[in-house]
Formats: structure tokens, C-alpha cells, sequence
């Protein structure tokens, strides 16, 4: 059976319609709640750095990476390396939270990349999913503290497991969804376009930075002192909304006055995505909790907290995972975190993170559809408006979710593969391999140039 399916594979131009046997069996096999496949409906045959291929021997430029997983992109060869040397090595590839000569390499080297180098936190490894992360990060602050409520932002994105969601600002999957974890206070996130005070600029930021002081230091605020503060440093599902300096310092020094723990989900925005190693570097802090997934595994499942040791209340099992002791996952995330620290590759990212913002950025004066442009390093978001519409009094144009939806499809068809996010899905979002060429962006721009064209999309000026 599995040489009958390698086979069929292989032969990627023996059928025209490959793609659509595949995707029509998957529907048969997997639940509903699939949902890539919806959006992006390809099989894929091979993968190699930035570019995906498809069972009819289609070629794409992977601006998606595994929603930021594969921070070395597909198949690099140091990562096929590390999982064929842990294979040959004769180590268990499954160890519970048993230490071996591999994890205690991996926990070494990550802990010295964390504030201070490490030397106030420990580790905690948990389920290999961000989302189970985020739930004993919960837990852990609310046992540390005695205090049940957790302050969360509006657009913020932690996961889809009960607590999870709980915190997360999409509404669409709490729907019918009862009983969340209670005692969840959400306040507003800063948003560069779209300020959620309707005040905009610098003086919406601190507005949004004395909202949240007074409302922790009201005595009349109705809302009882949290036993966490958890958040973003970069917004990713919800917008990529990057948090202003000022304010997360603000909120670091309010919730360090009030004996509060700061959880930075770093889930996404981690490992030199943003241009920083942490998102949360940009405003110099340290957070009491960092979650971390995605490329702190290289490509494979693993999720680690770095918790102050301050704060480290467990009792010996107390939040456990079967999986929390994937070797394959610690050797190619030891890989994927050598080669970021010692190729520098956050100043690279940060130099082409913010050429790229200024070739979008032209871009939208001759297609005002492109609303605005904002981000981080390559964790890059591109708000699609409508610029027939009236614009606010702010001067931002109503969002266009069904031209993002649109955008999406055309950039696909022309060979790009982006994700969507923002509220009602009206931003594009860049998040590649951090190892793209600038040749590569080039083809990007070209490919997004393209499909904005074949949506119906014209330049200004031209009739």
C-alpha cells in the first residue's frame, strides 16, 4: 500500500486532475473542521527552502511556512541532518519528561537565548502544541498568584483548546461554545490603522496605556486584581498588529507593581521572526512567562514555557503531556536555533522586513485596495480596503474581507501561497522562511502584483 501511493505520487503529470482526487478523498476521510485544504487546495508531492510543489508538478512560493513553523523553510538540509543523526544515534525518539544527553544540549542552549541568558528561568516542556503552552502557562499563574482572572486583548489569537479559546479574541469558534474558563477580562489592543478608540496615533496609544493603568489601579473598576496578563508582542491571527514600545512597557511595569504575571505568547512571533530573537525585545522587557512553539521545534512538534524561577509553583506532575519529550523535535529545533543565532539571521530578516514594507508600501499608492501595510521583520500584514467607500474620520477606508478572500485565491492560482488573518479576514499575511532571498521577494511582489491584477484590481490612472 505505501509503495503503491509513493509511486502514484511521483508521477506528478500522469493525471491532469490529481489534485482534485486527492482533496475529494481527503473530504471523505478527515472532519469538517479541516480547513487549509479549503483555501489552498493542493496535495503536495515535495518541498525544498521556499517553494512547494504539487502532485501535478504545480510549483508555489510558500509565504505560509507552516504558519511560521519552519523558520529554515522546507527540507534544509542541517534539519534532514539532525533527524538522520538522531535516527542513527540509537536514542529513544520518545523519553516522557526523561532527560538524555540531546535534551539537556537543547534546554542549555535555549535558556541562554532568553533574557539574561537564561539565568532566572528554567524550562517547562509541555504537549508539542503552542495552545496546551498557553494553558499551563494559565494554570501556572494562577497558582502562583491564588487569583483566578486572566486580562487578555481583543485580536489576540492563544489557541483553540478550552482555556485557550478562552483568552483568544475571535468569536466565531466560541460560538455554541459554553462554559469557556471564566473570569477573563478583555481590553483593547492597540491597532495601527484602525486605533480602537477612534483617536488614532500617538494619542491613542497612550490612551490605551492609561485605560489599562487606571483599570488596574481603580479600586472602583469592578474588575478584581488578574492573576496574569497575557498577550502578543506581535499580533499574528489577529492583523499583525505589532504592540507599541511605550505601551508593553507600561503594562510590564504596571503588572510587575501589582504582583502580576506577564505571559508573552511568543508562539508565532518567536525565533527572529519579527527581526529580534522575541517580539518582546523590541521594547526591552522580560516577561515572567514566555510561551514558545512553532520554530523553537524546527519543523517538528514541541512546546516549551520559560518561566522566572520565581514563579515556578508546580508540584511534580502537575501539568504533564505524553509527548513533551520528542527528541526528533529537540534535535531539529537545536539545529534550527544554532543556525539562527550563528548566521545572524534576525539582522537579515530585520533589513529585508523593512524593504519589503517600503516596496508594498509603493505598491499601494498606485493600488489604493492596499490599505495599509505594517509588521515586523517577515511577519508582515497587508490590510485590503475598499477605497470606493467613505473613510472614517480617522481617514481609514472600510476593511474588504471578500477582496482579501479573492486576493488569496488569485495569488494562489498565480503560484503564491499567503495566509489571511485580521478581522473578518481582511489582511494578507506574509510569514516565509527566514531564509528567503531577496530574489524570492522580488518574485513575491511579482506574483502579488499579478494576482491584484487578475482580481480586477486597477491601477490608479488607469481606465
Amino acid at each position: 500500500m505505501t509503495d503503491k501511493v509513493r509511486i502514484d505520487t511521483s508521477d506528478v503529470n500522469s493525471h491532469s486532475k490529481k489534485n482534485e482526487t486527492y482533496l475529494a478523498r481527503q473530504a471523505e476521510f478527515e472532519s469538517n473542521v479541516r480547513s487549509y485544504p479549503r483555501k489552498l487546495p493542493l496535495a503536495i508531492a515535495k518541498a525544498e527552502g521556499v517553494w512547494i510543489t504539487d502532485v501535478e508538478n504545480n510549483q508555489y512560493l510558500d509565504c505560509l511556512a507552516g504558519a511560521g513553523t519552519l523558520a529554515l523553510g522546507h527540507n534544509h538540509p542541517d534539519i534532514l541532518q539532525s533527524i538522520q543523526n538522531v535516527i542513527t544515534s540509537g536514542l529513544p525518539l520518545h523519553t516522557l519528561d526523561l532527560t538524555t544527553p540531546l535534551k539537556d544540549e537543547f534546554s542549555a542552549y535555549l535558556l541562554s537565548l532568553l533574557p539574561g541568558r537564561g539565568k532566572e528561568y528554567c524550562l517547562q516542556f509541555c504537549g508539542p502544541s503552542g495552545a496546551d503552552a498557553v494553558e499551563a502557562a494559565l494554570k501556572l499563574a494562577k497558582k502562583h498568584t491564588g487569583r483566578s482572572g486572566i486580562i487578555s486583548f481583543s485580536g489576540g489569537y492563544h489557541g483553540m483548546t478550552h482555556g485557550a479559546l478562552a483568552v483568544t479574541g475571535n468569536l466565531s469558534p466560541k460560538a455554541a461554545i459554553n462554559g469557556l474558563m471564566p473570569e477573563v477580562q478583555f481590553m483593547p489592543y492597540p491597532h495601527q490603522y484602525r486605533c480602537p478608540l477612534g483617536i488614532g496615533g500617538e494619542a491613542g496609544v497612550r490612551a490605551l496605556t492609561t485605560y489599562f493603568d487606571n483599570l488596574i489601579n481603580d479600586v472602583e473598576s469592578g474588575v478584581r486584581k488578574p492573576a496574569a496578563v497575557i498577550l502578543e508582542a506581535v499580533q499574528g491571527e489577529g492583523g499583525v498588529n505589532p504592540a507599541p514600545v511605550e505601551w508593553l512597557q507600561r503594562i510590564r511595569q504596571v503588572t510587575q507593581e501589582h504582583g502580576i504575571l506577564l505571559i508573552i505568547d511568543e508562539v508565532q512571533a518567536g525565533f527572529a521572526r519579527t527581526g529580534k530573537l522575541f517580539a518582546f525585545e523590541h521594547a526591552g522587557i522580560e516577561p515572567d512567562i514566555i510561551v514558545m512553539s512553532k520554530a523553537v521545534g524546527g519543523g517538528l512538534p514541541l512546546a516549551v514555557l520559560g518561566i522566572k524561577k520565581t514563579f515556578d509553583a508546580w508540584e511534580p506532575g502537575h501539568h504533564t503531556g505524553t509527548f513533551r519529550g520528542n527528541q526528533l523535535a529537540m534535535a531539529t529545533g537545536l539545529t534550527t536555533l544554532q543556525y539562527l543565532h550563528d548566521h545572524q539571521v534576525a539582522d537579515k530578516v530585520a533589513a529585508q522586513g523593512e524593504w519589503l514594507k517600503s516596496r508594498l508600501t509603493e505598491l499601494q499608492k498606485r493600488y489604493p485596495v492596499i490599505g495599509h501595510v505594517r509588521g515586523l521583520g517577515l511577519m508582515i500584514g497587508i490590510e485590503i480596503v475598499n477605497p470606493d467607500a467613505a473613510p472614517d474620520h480617522l481617514g481609514c477606508y472600510p476593511a474588504d474581507g471578500e477582496l482579501s478572500a479573492l486576493l488569496q485565491k488569485k495569488c494562489f492560482e498565480a503560484g503564491l501561497i499567503l495566509e489571511r488573518g485580521g478581522r473578518n479576514g481582511c489582511v494578507l499575511r506574509l510569514l516565509p522562511s527566514l531564509l528567503i532571498s531577496n530574489d524570492e521577494l522580488e518574485i513575491f511582489l511579482d506574483k502579488f502584483e499579478h494576482a491584484l491584477l487578475t482580481a480586477g484590481v486597477k491601477p490608479v490612472g488607469v481606465e
